[in-house]
């Protein structure tokens, strides 16, 4: 029998931003198995049209046309290819139960989407010109990633390396996260504007995610220091 009780109480936000990119995607045109937006050149038609209407254009959205300035927040809920959604929820589902239980729902959603917009803003940004659409949860989750390397350092997280043949190892999450994040870097430092992974705003989500979570825990300590009627309240 399934606990109901205990269902509600656990990382609906993390659950439910998995279930509906993936329910967006199958239902878009991207998937190819939606048979309403066609076969062939139409539906290559439709998925550029679709890339377009919700993704991220640096260019329009640094114009400040109201409906470009949505689009950051759009741009979280599409990816472009089965690898590219598979890949960014398989991140999300590791690591952002914990960090949903640790901040609240409401504002573990919050967190989210605005450390999300403030990637892909970062990314446009730096890259102005660029007429290349933007897609994608990498920066939101990115985001998740820096939060919970500075709440739960520790914790020790299976990863697979290819410099070691791709073996299951269990590692501390600081070993995982800051390799990572260095990874994220170097490639950042490579890549242009054009078509590709737009590693910089993994780059600004994960050290927005970071510095928040930094934020947030200076914030509570200095309330419970003078407020000690709040002391029976979790530790962030």
């Amino acid at each position: 029998m399934i606990n109901w009780r205990k269902a509600a109480r656990g990382p609906v936000v993390t659950y439910g931003a998995i279930g509906l990119c993936c329910l967006i995607f199958l239902i878009g045109p991207l998937s190819g198995l939606n048979p309403v937006h066609g076969t062939g050149d139409i539906l290559l038609a439709v998925q550029s049209a679709y890339f377009e209407r919700w993704g991220v254009i640096p260019s329009e959205l640094l114009s400040g046309a109201p409906s470009a300035l949505v689009t950051p927040l759009t741009a979280l809920f599409v990816h472009g290819s089965w690898l590219h959604l598979l890949g960014n929820m398989l991140f999300l589902f590791v690591f952002g139960a914990m960090a949903e239980e640790r901040m609240g729902r409401i504002q573990f959603a919050l967190f989210y989407l605005g450390c999300g917009y403030l990637a892909l803003v970062t990314y446009a940004v730096v890259h102005a010109d660029s007429d290349q659409t933007l897609v994608g949860a990498s920066g939101a989750i990115s985001a998740v990633l820096g939060a919970f390397l500075y709440l739960f350092p520790r914790a020790r997280v299976t990863s697979l390396f290819p410099f070691l043949f791709f073996l299951p190892l269990r590692f501390p999450a600081w070993i995982v996260l800051i390799f990572w994040f260095a990874l994220q870097w170097v490639a950042a430092q490579r890549a242009g504007s054009g078509p590709g992974v737009a590693y910089l705003a993994h780059v600004a989500g994960f050290c927005a995610g970071f510095l928040y979570a930094w934020g947030r825990s200076r914030r509570t300590d200095r309330v419970r220091t003078s407020a000690p009627a709040t002391e029976g309240e979790s530790q962030p």
